[in-house]
């Protein structure tokens, strides 16, 4: 079958039903059959291969559980992956948690240390430990021979938030900002080497996190109303984004921060 993902996928915050889980599953669905997947829950990183395998019998699936922000651990399994495929060629950082909703003099050191060494610290781990290794390998073509071949793309999950402010979010904020500025100079920095690097920063999606009990649908309910389209998004269609910016049909997209929120920030 022919595919736009000859090569090896790597995603992380990849369990469960979240936006992880939906990337890992739309590339299998793309027809990439090398797949490599972490989180930090062992048990619903396994109910993520599990689906991919069920609906892809043929595709291969590395399931590693571990926690992105220990340097260690990023390396190791980043080595383990090339161990396993010989190389990274679609990478989605997607592991990150959420805010505290305190106001700055609220929030604890330990608090904005935990969201930001997942969010930011994090990202920023996993995408060196895949640059490092993407510099290393042979580039593949692109789908379309006009096209330049591509060593190597990552996508990494920003937020809507970190474009547009709201009450109580600034560490959130603070550590997806983040994302988007390392994303714009890791562009810059390794575009001469057939690398992209872009990210993508979606508004409220549909997941366990955001729909997990009555009382977080009320807050959030102001929000989803504000976006012109005024409902929550869905996994797959962050999946899709996700896809696109790591296939070739986007070789003339770099450092780029996608919105996919509905139109939230544009009201």
């Amino acid at each position: 079958m022919s595919t736009l993902f000859p090569g090896v996928a790597v995603i992380t915050g990849a369990a469960g039903t979240g936006i992880g889980a939906g990337v890992s599953k739309a590339f299998a669905r793309a027809g990439c059959r090398r797949i490599a997947i972490t989180d930090l829950n062992a048990t619903l990183l396994k109910d993520t291969e599990t689906a991919i395998l069920t609906s892809y019998p043929d595709t291969q699936v590395l399931a590693v559980a571990g926690d992105v922000s220990d340097a260690e651990f990023v390396e190791k399994f980043t080595q383990l992956v090339v161990g396993t495929f010989g190389r990274i060629d679609y990478a989605v950082n997607c592991a990150g948690i959420m805010g505290n909703n305190q106001r700055s003099d609220e929030t604890s050191i330990q608090d904005f240390d935990q969201i930001n060494n997942v969010n930011y610290r994090g990202c920023w781990l996993c995408s060196r430990a895949q640059l490092k290794l993407m510099l290393q390998q042979e580039p593949l073509p692109a789908h379309d021979p006009e096209r330049p071949p591509q060593r190597g793309s990552i996508v990494n999950i920003a937020s809507q938030l970190a474009l547009v402010g709201r009450p109580c979010a600034p560490a959130y904020s603070g550590s997806k900002a983040a994302v988007i500025a390392m994303t714009r100079a890791d562009a810059i920095d390794y575009s001469a080497d057939n690398i992209r690097i872009n990210c993508i920063c979606p508004g409220i999606i549909e997941t366990p996190m955001t729909i997990c009990d009555e009382e977080r649908i009320r807050l959030l309910k102001p929000a989803v109303d504000i976006a012109p389209m005024r409902r929550m998004g869905k996994v797959d269609e962050v999946a899709d984004c996700a896809l696109f910016l790591c296939s070739t049909q986007a070789s003339f997209v770099q450092g780029h921060a996608m919105v996919v929120d509905g139109g939230y920030i544009i009201n």
